[in-house]
């Protein structure tokens, strides 16, 4: 997994209601509820809605007092509609614009996957507006676009069976949480998955979990969002157990691959290309 930075029953389906009628099929995705295939390139757009009240989990991503959907939410639904071509490799995505749910209402969410190219590569774009009907295009605002593809081979990761790894040094994350609520991060339980950190020169170790009462749930997501939020959330510990000025924000993700689905629980790698001053990571989980 690599990173240059890495419904609730939905308004149309659930409870019984056949979307088949309407010429969709289920999406298969707690985020998403219908999912239709282009006539004319065979693409596909997915759609679903996002609320406080229908995915309460999200409420536990406040940012300087708005709910976002967390950036690895979009790479969740990138990967999750990428999978439905064909297409494993999330080669990038880019995150354009916040996407901040109300506390009351909704809003209307569409993944869109064009057709292949000549080398197998398809767009994928991610965009929302408000429940309200009857706005128009103008009503659309992007926010995640990107790349897809079948991928190539897999690449050869860090073997973290042996835990810690040797050489690692033990990294006190007891205040993490703290530190960010100071700078206008008040995550939630949901996303307070950091549990412990070791250090060897420019790499990070960690171990995140979900809290018990979302694991039930993670097992109908690739890779629950909050889980792969909080394995960035390493990034933030040094070898004196100091937080940097400033949080670990996704913006730019490349060659993202999921080889296996429904964690609860992770360890995680974090590797640095570049200068620090880049902020480029490698994140392998």
């Amino acid at each position: 997994l690599g990173t240059r930075e890495y419904m609730a029953d939905s308004w149309y389906g659930g409870d019984g209601v056949d979307i088949s009628a309407a010429g969709l099929r289920d999406a298969d995705h707690p985020l998403l509820g219908a999912a239709i295939t282009l006539a004319d390139n065979d693409g596909i757009v997915l759609t679903g809605r996002l609320a406080v009240d229908t995915h309460p989990w999200i409420a536990d991503h406040d940012v300087l007092g708005n709910v976002l959907l967390p950036g690895t939410g979009f790479v969740e639904l990138a990967l999750h509609a990428g999978g439905q071509v064909g297409c494993g490799l999330l080669e990038e995505l880019t995150l354009q614009a916040p996407l901040v749910l109300p506390p009351e209402g909704g809003v209307q969410v569409q993944v869109a996957v064009g057709g292949a190219d000549a080398s197998g590569v398809r767009s994928v774009t991610v965009h929302s507006r408000a429940d309200a009907w009857g706005q128009g295009p103008d009503g659309w605002v992007l926010h995640a676009q990107g790349a897809l593809s079948a991928g190539g081979p897999v690449r050869t990761v860090e073997e973290l069976s042996v835990w810690p790894p040797a050489g690692a040094v033990a990294v006190g994350v007891g205040d993490a949480y703290d530190t960010l609520l100071r700078q206008g991060y008040a995550y939630g339980p949901v996303f307070q998955g950091l549990k412990a950190a070791w250090r060897r020169g420019d790499d990070v170790f960690a171990e995140v979990e979900l809290p018990e009462e979302s694991w039930e749930e993670a097992g109908r997501f690739g890779l629950h969002p909050a889980l792969l939020d909080a394995a960035m959330h390493a990034a933030i510990v040094d070898d004196s157990g100091e937080r940097d000025g400033e949080p670990v924000l996704p913006f730019v993700w490349n060659d993202v691959t999921l080889h296996a689905t429904g964690a609860t629980r992770l360890r995680v790698h974090i590797g640095q290309t570049g200068s620090a001053a880049d902020n480029n990571l490698v994140l392998n989980v």
